[in-house]
C-alpha cells in the first residue's frame, strides 16, 4: 500500500484525479476509527480501550477484542514506523496469557456468559497496525510462534482508509495438527471415510493455496482459514460430505441444489452466508471461483 496509487475518475472532463495518500496526524486517529468499526474492518469485536494491565505491569493496552472464532485479541496502534511495537505487542500478550480470567470476566461483562464461556485460549492474537514496517519487523514476526499480523493502513483524501496485510503468521501450529490427525484417524477407519480425508486435505491445499498470509486456526465444531478475518469455516467431515461456509453473498451466486445454499438465516458452526457442499474432488474444483471471492473479501 505504501507504493499503491489511488485514482478518483471524472466520468465528466474524461480524466483522472490523484487520491493522495497520508498517514494520521496523531496516533489516536486510527485508533479510535479502527475501535468504532472494529469487526467491519478487521472481523473482531470490540471490547475495551486503553486497557490497564495494573501496578506491577504498568501498562495500557490499546485495544482488547475477540474474533470470529473466539480467540482473545490485542491490537496495538503507532502512527508511523516504531521499533518498538511488536514487543510492546507480545508483552502485553504474555501478560494477557497469566489473566485468563481476568480477560473472561471483561468478556461476559460485554458480550455475554456465551461468548465468555467459548474463548479460544489456544491461538490468542496480536494485530499491529502502524504506518510502516521494516524488513527486520517482518522476519521477527515469521520467526515467532505467537498468532501476529503485522497491518500497514492509509488514509486517502478525506474519507477513504485502507487496511493491508504486511505479514500474517499463525500461532498453535502443534495444537492445530493434533486435532487433524484426530479427525484424520477417525474418518479413515472405513474407505468411505478415507476417501473423505482425501477430500478435506484438497480443501485445505486449495484453501491455503490463495495466499502467503492465510492463516488456519482450529476449532472443536470447525476449521477457520483467516487473512485478518475468516474467509472459509470448514466442518469435520460428514459420511458423505464435507460443508465449507464461506463469505460470499448468497444473491451474488447462481445457487445450486446439492451444491451450494443461503444459509444467512439459518444457525451453524462457524461464519459464512453460503455454505458449499464438498462430495468429489471436482466439486472441489468446481468451488475455486467461489473460494477465491471469500478470500478477496476477506
Amino acid at each position: 500500500m505504501a507504493d499503491l496509487k489511488l485514482f478518483r475518475t471524472n466520468t465528466t472532463k474524461g480524466g483522472v484525479t490523484e487520491v493522495m495518500a497520508r498517514l494520521a496526524e496523531v496516533e489516536a486517529d486510527v485508533q479510535g476509527l479502527v475501535e468504532a468499526h472494529m469487526e467491519a474492518l478487521l472481523g473482531v469485536r470490540f471490547l475495551v480501550s486503553e486497557y490497564g494491565t495494573g501496578p506491577v505491569h504498568g501498562g495500557r493496552i490499546d485495544s482488547l477484542g475477540l474474533d470470529e472464532n473466539g480467540s482473545p485479541v490485542i491490537v496495538e496502534y503507532k502512527r508511523g514506523v516504531d521499533a518498538g511495537v511488536i514487543n510492546q505487542g507480545l508483552y502485553y500478550l504474555s501478560w494477557l496469557m497469566d489473566h485468563r480470567a481476568e480477560f473472561e470476566h471483561l468478556v461476559r461483562d460485554r458480550l455475554g456468559a456465551s461468548a465468555s464461556s467459548q474463548v479460544l485460549w489456544s491461538g490468542p492474537r496480536l494485530i499491529c497496525i502502524a504506518g510502516d514496517f521494516t524488513c527486520y519487523d517482518v522476519h521477527a514476526v515469521r520467526e515467532h510462534r505467537r498468532s501476529i499480523d503485522l497491518v500497514r493502513y492509509r488514509f486517502f483524501g478525506s474519507d477513504l482508509f485502507g487496511l493491508e496485510a504486511v505479514a500474517s503468521v499463525s500461532g498453535g501450529v502443534q495444537a492445530a495438527r493434533r486435532a487433524r490427525r484426530q479427525i484424520v484417524a477417525r474418518a479413515a477407519a472405513d474407505v468411505q471415510g478415507a476417501m473423505m480425508v482425501e477430500l478435506a486435505h484438497a480443501v485445505d491445499e486449495a484453501l491455503l493455496g490463495l495466499g502467503d498470509g492465510v492463516n488456519r486456526v482450529e476449532r472443536k465444531q470447525y476449521t477457520a482459514f483467516q487473512r485478518l478475518r475468516n474467509f472459509a469455516c470448514v466442518c469435520p467431515p460428514q459420511r458423505s460430505k464435507l460443508l465449507v461456509y464461506l463469505k460470499v453473498d448468497p444473491e451474488h451466486v447462481g445457487l445450486v441444489p446439492g451444491f451450494t445454499r443461503d444459509v444467512s438465516g439459518l444457525g451453524h458452526h462457524g461464519t459464512g452466508d453460503l455454505e458449499v457442499q464438498l462430495r468429489t474432488s471436482r466439486d472441489v474444483e468446481r468451488a475455486q471461483d467461489l473460494f477465491r471471492a471469500s478470500y478477496a473479501a476477506a
